[in-house]
């Protein structure tokens, strides 16, 4: 049922961002307290969280990326795609929105900002991406085994993606994990990256895919 597929949306997606943006506020509101292993840790435990949580209801695609993706080489239906990206898009809204209620005086909440030239961060969230959905798509359309690991194998290579590029461009592998923060933030420079990169490593990805399975 679609409702509840677009439910399962707005709560995983509201979680990821609530957590994930959450934990790098209250690292700053308490000088470094969470630190940077913190903040990956909380991102890759919470992306395998939903994914075990409601996984088998909407698929926790959590990300318009994913789902765009999935829909071009025809594995989810056009139907959906819309409900999916607003469900997307109100679960992380409210998160951030939230959390600016929480801590009112935090000028960024959890807004990707790259530290390097946008050149060189637009090219590591297209291959964190890249790699990213390479994994989504192998644990979630091979065996029956690998679908049982999914939130493991998917929450691993988010944690790792994190822990080394993080510090660079913000490892967010995600449009609507950047455009909620900046919104509600009003932080909306670079902002472009985060919208493009993503899609595009998606994208290829579900294509490299595609090919290596081909007979």
């Amino acid at each position: 049922m679609l409702v509840k597929k677009c439910l399962a949306e707005i709560i995983g997606t509201f979680a990821l961002i609530f957590c994930g943006t959450g934990a790098i506020i209250i690292n700053q509101e308490t000088a470094g307290a969470i630190t940077h292993l913190g903040i990956a840790t909380t991102w890759g435990l919470i992306v395998a969280a939903m994914i075990y949580t409601v996984g088998d209801i909407s698929g926790a695609h959590l990300n318009p990326a994913v789902t765009i993706s999935f829909w071009i080489i025809k594995l989810f239906p056009t139907k959906e795609i819309l409900p999916y990206i607003i469900s997307q898009w109100m679960g992380a809204f409210l998160a951030s929105c939230t959390l600016h209620y929480l801590f009112p005086n935090n000028s960024m909440l959890g807004a990707t900002i790259p530290s390097g030239n946008f050149i060189q961060s637009f090219i590591l969230e297209l291959i964190l991406t890249f790699i990213l959905m390479l994994t989504i798509i192998h644990v979630s359309k091979g065996s029956k085994e690998q679908g049982m690991f999914a939130g493991m194998a998917i929450g691993s290579v988010v944690l790792l993606e994190a822990i080394f590029a993080g510090p660079i461009c913000g490892a967010s592998m995600n449009p609507i994990r950047s455009l909620a923060p900046a919104i509600v933030s009003g932080h909306l420079e670079h902002l472009w990256i985060y919208l493009s990169a993503p899609f595009i490593g998606a994208i290829a990805a579900v294509y490299c895919w595609k090919f290596l399975k081909s007979k």
